[in-house]
């Protein structure tokens, strides 16, 4: 089992940055994708970004294309996502997951370890 802590949440003014990341603990953080995924108040858990095992390959949601970048660090077992441009939209708390495979998807089923999640406040 792998346990997982987010940092660098905040609040942040409208077109502002912030930089997550997520440590991990465990043997086996470089051989699983790494996802973020983020939850609004009364809406679904929605998926964010994911990059997979190697760090080669990354994919993102539509809503944050251009503006997040994921990434990660296997000798520190830390997982990043760069969030630019920020809208006021993008308030949720934001959680790091680790993937079931190698290649991660955008799915919450895909995913079996989660972190406590880091608050992001976004205001206009």
């Amino acid at each position: 089992q792998v346990q997982l802590v987010e940092s660098g949440g905040g609040l942040v003014q409208a077109v502002g940055s912030l930089r997550l990341s997520c440590l991990a603990s465990g043997r086996t953080f470089g051989s699983y994708a790494m996802g973020w995924f983020r939850q609004a108040p009364g809406k679904e858990r929605e998926f964010v970004a994911v990059i997979n095992w190697g760090g080669g390959k990354s994919d993102y949601a539509d809503s944050v294309k251009g503006r997040f970048t994921i990434s990660r660090d296997i000798a520190k077992k830390t997982a990043f996502l760069q969030m630019n441009s920020l809208k006021p939209e993008d308030t949720a708390v934001y959680y790091c997951a680790r993937g079931r495979r190698a290649d991660g998807g955008k799915r919450v089923e895909e995913y079996d370890s989660w972190g406590q999640g880091t608050q992001v406040t976004v205001s206009s």
